[in-house]
């Protein structure tokens, strides 16, 4: 099974929001429902 998408981004931890997967791209994390939840700035996530 490949979890990459159509886009090159992967799946990857759950949102802290909703529990869904997120996509990590360019940097960032995305929550297909809740849009960009963090970034590489956000050095608590890391």
């Amino acid at each position: 099974m490949d979890d990459a998408g159509e886009d090159g981004s992967v799946r990857t931890r759950p949102c802290p929001l909703c529990g869904v997967s997120m996509e990590h791209r360019h940097c960032k994390y995305v929550c297909p429902r809740h849009g960009v939840v963090m970034d590489c700035s956000d050095t608590f996530f890391h």
